[in-house]
This record gives structure tokens, sequence and C-alpha cells, in this order.
């Protein structure tokens, strides 16, 4: 009998206190609120990843989202990320009248955690071409078993029904939050974050393989974290629709440089066009685009002074210069080097140092009898360093060291005026200024 009792006791420690040690409890500090109410595309993805890696290891991660769908490519990567996490991530479809429709639905699947606010709707899945539905065919068949798979395989991990799920790509099902809570595709139908907290305090689930129980702390801060001025401008950038208009207005503009060479406007704007298009494509890496962007920037800036294009090249030049800057800097940290305040003054430097080139050469120009007369001395006052033979001298006129002829006898160091200037001789006419 004794011996019974102690390899029932052994059996007890060695069988289950073991699974004890297999949840643990994960503790929030910090429930971290990220947005999505646009369209699923890289610009949603980089927003998503840059966040990601910089908030705290002991935040529950809440996504709100509302969306019509997006690029499957962005949807794969961001399912992806999800799964890379060691921390909650949350789906919210929210406010009221809110969906998550096509990449949302499937994005949703992915979550640990989800929600519905009243009113609000997920599905209609199935994948479309550019503006239209993909036409019958293997083509179609392939992407509609491959998300069907996909949504089966990350239903099943997060202990949701997979059917409901299948539907939604294979019959373009959709479902209200009533019908969501009943078919138990969702967690709960919540109207705001007290409700979330409610919910998710003391609720298991599987983090990289542990079983976790979530604990809220009595300290627990709620922060919102907006995509950057760069990531706004990139959302409506990496539109499809968009990307493949600048990709086209680009290309035009190089053709037409082309065939009329030697204005380099055409060019230079096209140029600009094809590298938003390339980043808009994820054909060019985001850091080497805006750099790109940059030096376009300053090399329009530069050609202004060379070439006639009335401001049109300074614009293209500054428009290049910000947009590149915003863009730039974005490595593993996100968003980290160039504060917005930096940026601005040095945009305003740069814009009031050619406010003023611009103001002296239009000065300068007024001066002038005639525009062939631009960047010439005439009217110009200097002084004579040399005679050379008879009624020609040398003349220092705005640093610059003409020959010049005149009526008048002059001495070293008479201070003189340009009267007119003989571009084909290099030769400039002097006469005595009231200072001499």
């Amino acid at each position: 009998m004794r011996q019974r009792i102690i390899l029932q006791f052994l059996v007890f420690v060695l069988g289950v206190l073991p699974l004890t040690g297999l949840c643990s409890d994960y503790v929030v500090n910090e429930i971290s609120l990220l947005s999505i109410n646009s369209a699923i595309t890289p610009a949603s993805y980089d927003y998503l990843n840059q966040h990601f890696k910089a908030l705290p290891k002991t935040s529950l991660i809440v996504l709100k989202m509302n969306t019509p769908g997006g690029l499957v490519t962005t949807t794969k990567d961001i399912i992806t990320m999800f799964g890379r996490e060691k921390r909650p991530v949350v789906v919210w479809i929210t406010p009221e009248g809110a969906s998550a429709s096509s990449a949302g639905a499937i994005i949703a699947s992915a979550s640990h955690f989800l929600f519905m606010s009243p009113g609000s709707n997920i599905g209609a899945a199935t994948p479309v071409g550019l503006g239209e539905d993909i036409k019958e065919g293997d083509g179609r068949k392939k992407a509609l078993n491959d998300l069907t798979a996909l949504v089966r395989s990350l239903s099943t991990s997060r202990g949701r029904p997979s059917l409901p799920f299948e539907k939604m790509i294979t019959g373009a099902e959709s479902y209200t939050d009533a019908e969501a809570i009943k078919l138990g595709i969702i967690n709960g139908v919540i109207s705001n974050e007290q409700d979330l907290i409610t919910y998710l305090n003391g609720k298991t689930l599987s983090l990289d393989g542990d079983i976790k129980t979530l604990r809220l702390s009595n300290n627990l801060q709620f922060k919102e974290y907006e995509a950057t001025m760069g990531q706004k401008l990139l959302e409506v950038l990496a539109n499809p629709s968009t990307a493949y208009f600048l990709f086209l207005i680009g290309v035009a503009l190089i053709y037409f440089e082309l065939q009329a060479p030697g204005g380099y406007v055409a060019g230079s704007f096209g140029v600009a066009f094809i590298i938003l298009a390339a980043i808009a494509f994820q054909v060019l890496p985001l850091d080497w685009g805006s750099m790109g962007l940059i030096v376009l920037g300053i090399g329009l800036l530069v050609l202004e002074v060379f070439i006639t294009s009335y401001g049109l090249l300074s614009v293209a030049g500054l428009a290049a210069f910000v947009v590149g800057s915003l863009f730039l800097f974005h490595g593993d940290a996100g968003y980290i080097s160039v504060q917005y305040p930096v940026l601005f003054s040095t945009l305003a430097g740069v814009v009031f140092a050619i406010g003023l080139m611009v103001w002296y050469l239009w000065n300068d120009k007024k001066k002038q009898k005639s525009p062939g007369d631009f960047f010439l001395p005439t009217g110009a006052k200097g002084s004579v360093l040399t005679r050379l033979s008879g009624d020609q001298y040398q003349v220092k006129v705005l640093g610059e060291i003409w020959r010049a002829e005149a009526q008048e006898n002059f001495e070293i160091g008479d201070q003189v005026e340009v009267v007119s200037v003989d571009s084909k001789q290099l030769l400039i006419k002097i006469k005595k200024t009231s200072h001499s």
C-alpha cells in the first residue's frame, strides 16, 4: 500500500508538475496602438515594420484596421512579420462602419486576437486583378488555392475555424460582427479600449511555441504610433494605379526629351517620376531611391544656373530634394536621423539662397541694354591696370581683366565705366566715371 502511494506521488511529481512550467505570464506594460486606414500597400508594411522593431518588449500590439484590401505580396510580408513577433498582436476592425476586406481579412486571420466594433464587417477576400476580377483559368485557380491554404493554416494555428475564412476567398463571403462572433472567427465585439482590457486580461495564447498568460500591469499605458510624413506620402505613391501612372509619365517625358534634346526640363522631370515609380514598385530600395532623389534635386538646382527654364528646374529640384529627404535615413530603426525642423530649416536656407541669387541676377539684368548683354559687364565700373598701345588698355572689371579701348587718355588706377562690349573680339569700350 505504501509503495503504491509513493509510486502515485512520483507519477504526479514527474508527470504533472513539469507542465506548470509550460505556462508563464506575459506582463503587458504598454498597449501600442497602430492604425491602417487605407489600402494595404508597401507603405503599410513600411509603417508596421518600423514600429514593430521599435516597440517595447513588454507591449501588446493593437492594430486598428479599416481597409478595402490591397496587394497580396504586401499582405504576405505583414503576415510573416506577425509570425516573427514574440509579442501578442491584436487586430481590431474599427470604428463602426469599418471593414477588413480582401487583404485585410487575411491579415486579420493571422492575429493572436481578433475583435470587431459594432457595425463593422470582415470578408470578401477573393483575389482580383488591376481593377477587375481574375479571369477563369489556371491562374485564378492557383491564386485561390494559395490564399485558401494560407488562411486555413493561419486560422487553425490561432484556434479559429478555417471554413468561414476559406469562404471569404472562394465565395467572396462577408460577415457582420454578429455573424462573425456566432461563427467563432473573432474573439469578441468591443466598442472601446476598456472593453479590450477587460477581455484580454488573463487570456492565454501561444507565443513562439510557448503558452503565455496575459497579465495587464497596474501601470498600463496606451500609446498611439502614427505614420510619419514620409510614410503618408509613400502611402499615396504606393497605390498600384498611382505608381503605374507615375511610371508612364516618366517614360513619356524622357521620350520627349530624346525627341527634342537640349532643354533638360522634360528629361529631369521624367527621371524624377521614374525614381518615384521604382520606389513605389519596390524595385528600388527606399534608401537608394531617396538618395537618388536628393542627388537629382541638387543636379537640377545646378542646371538652373546654366539653362533658362524660368524656374521649372528649381521647382523640380526643390521637390525632389524634399521628397528624398523625407524618405532618407530609413534603416532598421526607422526615421531617426532627420527631424522635420532640421529638414524645413535646411529647405528654407536653400530657398533663401536661390531667392537671393534670382534677385541679384534680376537687378543685374535690368541694367543691361539688351538681353544679349546678360552676364556681360556692360555698365560695370573698373580700374585701369596698364596701357597697351595707342588707345587700348588693360582694365579690371568685376574681377575680370579685359582689353579695352577709349577715345580718352587714362592713367593707371583711373576709375572707368564700361560703355559697350564686343563679345566676339572680347573688347570693351570705356569712359571715365565721375569719381575718377
